[in-house]
């Protein structure tokens, strides 16, 4: 049981961690079936939500990777400022959501200006 428990724990955590999501999801959306169903059945009546567009959704995920690319690039800079010269080597790997990211923007203008020109 050496290094034996590392690896195992490693694996536990690498297939539960998803499935654990997969079912909180599924949890979260029965439950608000279950809560819609029940209002109607008293009678109230229950507003429905509006799917998001495709502008809205890729700018919602352009948005949110430009963000955490900027926030994984400013915090790996500051540490490759004040203690590790290498971490600068971890902030180049920043640019990858900061890449899908303008990417989202761009599929978002796309989406828009040709839903404009239809």
């Amino acid at each position: 049981m050496d290094g034996n428990v590392v690896g195992f724990a490693a694996v536990v955590m690498a297939l539960g961690i998803p499935i654990a999501a997969l079912y909180t999801f599924y949890r979260v959306r029965k439950l608000r079936t279950d809560e819609r169903i029940a209002a109607l059945a008293r009678g109230v009546a229950v507003p429905m939500e509006p799917e998001l567009s495709q502008v809205a959704r890729s700018r919602r995920y352009g948005i949110l990777f430009t963000a955490g690319a900027v926030g994984f690039i400013i915090t790996f800079g500051i540490i490759g400022r004040l203690a590790d010269h290498d971490a600068w080597i971890a902030a180049s790997f920043g640019v990858i959501p900061l890449a899908l990211g303008l990417g989202y923007f761009v599929d978002a203008f796309l989406v828009r200006r040709d839903l404009r020109t239809s």
